[in-house]
Parts: C-alpha cells; structure tokens; sequence
C-alpha cells in the first residue's frame, strides 16, 4: 500500500471514529437531562474536548465539564487544564478528594503520602450527587485494560453508583437506552473504540495541544518491578534502590503515587505514533502501579464507583 493511499485509508477510518462520537455525544445531550464531561487534562479527555466541539460549536457545551482531583496530580497537567478550559470558555466543576478527606467520607491511613486513586471514586460519587448529574461522558477505552473491555458505551450505574459487567444494557446497532431513575447514573465513553493508535493519530491530524510531560524529557526516575517510578515526595526511593536521570515521557497521566512514564525520546507526535505502532504494552500495563496488584484491580475499583 503507497503512502497516499493509506494515509486515505486511515483518515476515513478516524472519520468514522469521529462521527460515531460525535453522535454519541449528542445521544447524550439529547437524552439526559443533566450530563457533564469529564475532562482531567490527559489526551484521551482531550480528545473528547474536540469531538464536543464538533458536535456542539459554535454553542456552548450542553454540560459543565467535571474533574476529580486527587490533589496529587501533576502540576503540567492542572496549568494544561486551566488554561485550555480558559481558552474554551466553558465552566469547570473540581471535585476534590481533599475535602472529601477532610469530611470524612475518605479515610486514608497517611493522607499525605498514601495513594488517592482509587479514593477519587468516593469524590466522583459525591460530585455525582451534589450536582445531580445523570450521566458522566469520559475518556475510556476498551484497549486499555480487561475490565474496560467489558464496557457498554452507555455504562449503568446503580444508585449507589456501582457498576455491574453482567447488568449491563444491549446495544444493538445505534441505539442506547438511556432510562435511569433517580439516583441512578450513565457513565458515557463516545471513544471507547478507538485505541492508543488512534487516539495520537487523531491528535496529530487535529493538531491538539497536550500537557509536556507526554514527550520526551529528562526526569529522575526509580527503576522498580519493571516500572521506572517517578521521584517524588510522594513516591521516594525505598532503601536500596538507585536513582537514575533518564528520558523518559508519560503514555498517560493521573495521580503521581500510581503513574509511571517509560523510556522514550519521542520528542513530537509523530514520533509517539510511531512508537505506539509497534509497543506490545498497554499503556496502563507499562505505566499504572495500582493494576499491577492483580488482573482484577481495576475491575473490583470500576464495580465501587470508579470511572
């Protein structure tokens, strides 16, 4: 296949991606009545920004857009957030598991050092019902990780926020049912067929802005179980172990005591697309500590509430 006609070829493949979102996205818009989208400053949030400025521009956005912060997050990611919520001029809704710490709805045994990630599902649940929302459009997808493969699009959620894989709704061609009562909740993924691949490719076709940390940089870093763990105050060298200064960049982004970058001197987009081309390693697989516990991690934090 000449060059042309696979870059034919696969513009037409993220057309249909795109369309598919853009639908769904106003699948979403018009069937709940107050829905919000989840938008934390990584590229797969970024994404969802862009295909709900194509369905909705030159508008508003029918929904705020919501992130749950750990208070543990890299500062590229947050000043990235701002600013490009700034630029779009749409409202934001931080959810905030210090407080949440602070209420006492999260107990953490040193809430200074310990991990929030999994926490960050107990903040989403109380956002969810201070603000009433019915349903929560996010970025996941179903390549990244065994229990997002079991996802629907339109994700159910209980009315104590839970989620069940062997409960969930058929979806036969385009059609979503959307039905909740009060309490209950949809979590929406418009992007949940794409992969990594296309998630950069979109990205380099849109030419989208995204936080630094996702190229090429020098960083100190702890080589530990396979992982090279970022130094931090959060997450310091055991005893024993060595601090090396390598290149490295982040495939994805969340809570500094669980994220991981990865050897790479893929210093632009094009560069991280022909990486991912070729990289056997989910990008949660090669990067995220916390589903490294067990195969069933994630899945037993998505049945309490996590995205």
């Amino acid at each position: 296949m000449n060059a042309l006609v696979e870059q034919h070829v696969n513009s037409r493949h993220l057309d249909a991606l795109e369309s598919e979102a853009i639908h769904i996205m106003r699948e979403v818009a018009a069937e709940c009545s107050n829905p919000a989208l989840l938008f934390s400053g990584g590229k797969d949030s970024v994404v969802l920004l862009r295909i709900a400025e194509k369905a909705f521009r030159p508008g508003k956005f029918p929904f705020p857009l919501v992130h749950i912060d750990t208070g543990h997050n890299f500062q590229e990611v947050i000043e990235f957030r701002d600013r490009r919520v700034a630029e779009l001029g749409e409202r934001l809704i931080v959810g905030s598991v210090e407080e949440s710490i602070r209420k006492g709805t999260v107990r953490l045994r040193n809430p200074q050092t310990d991990s929030r990630n999994a926490a960050q599902a107990v903040t989403l649940l109380e956002t969810i019902a201070e603000h009433g929302f019915d349903a929560c459009i996010g970025g996941a997808r179903r390549d990244e990780e065994k229990a997002r493969a079991k996802e629907r699009i339109f994700s159910f959620r209980d009315e104590f926020g839970q989620w069940d894989p062997k409960a969930q709704r058929p979806e036969l061609w385009d059609l979503y049912n959307t039905r909740v009562h009060p309490g209950e909740n949809m979590r929406v993924f418009p992007i949940s067929n794409w992969t990594e691949l296309d998630v950069w490719q979109y990205i380099a076709r849109e030419k989208l802005a995204l936080p630094s940390i996702y190229f090429a940089h020098e960083r100190q870093v702890i080589p530990r179980n396979g992982l090279l763990v970022p130094l931090t105050s959060l997450t310091p060298a055991r005893e024993g172990e060595s601090i090396e200064t390598r290149v490295v960049r982040f495939r994805t982004v969340g809570d500094i005591s669980c994220t991981c970058p990865v050897a790479s001197d893929a210093a632009d987009v094009d560069s991280i697309i022909a990486e991912t081309a070729v990289t056997e390693v989910t990008e949660r697989g090669a990067t995220r500590m916390d589903d490294q516990t067990s195969e069933a991690s994630m899945e037993k934090r998505k049945k309490q509430g996590y995205f």
